[in-house]
């Protein structure tokens, strides 16, 4: 498996909002890109757990005592989190490209919300 070339990178003076966008996006391209070569499961995998981390990450971060947040936005997005963690193991149990498509579709979501939604 070659690396994949890294998109736009936020720079340093990029706001938190637009990182998390880009994390998102770039997750879910990875995961498109799997999804375009079934046969490559070792791809699938790497990309769905690449994203599986970032959920991972996005969920320690609701968790801490300050997060600025209101609650019921944290729960609601504690509660995505949690979809994409039993999701993510589902597919990582029995691989298939077609499980991707919830996941692409939740980030690509999230990450529009995250752009349209300014800073």
């Amino acid at each position: 498996m070659s690396p994949q070339p890294e998109s736009a990178i936020p720079t340093s003076t990029a706001n938190p909002r637009q990182i998390e966008s880009w994390a998102l996006t770039e997750t879910a391209a990875r995961m498109s890109t799997a999804r375009q070569d079934p046969v490559d499961e070792a791809t699938l995998l790497h990309a769905v757990r690449l994203n599986w981390r970032l959920w991972t990450i996005f969920q320690a971060s609701l968790l801490e005592p300050d997060c600025p947040l209101p609650v019921e936005i944290r729960n609601n997005i504690l509660s995505l989190a949690n979809f994409v963690d039993r999701h993510t193991a589902g597919i990582i149990a029995a691989p298939s490209p077609d499980q991707l498509d919830v996941l692409i579709r939740i980030n690509r979501e999230i990450a529009a919300g995250l752009t349209d939604g300014g800073s």
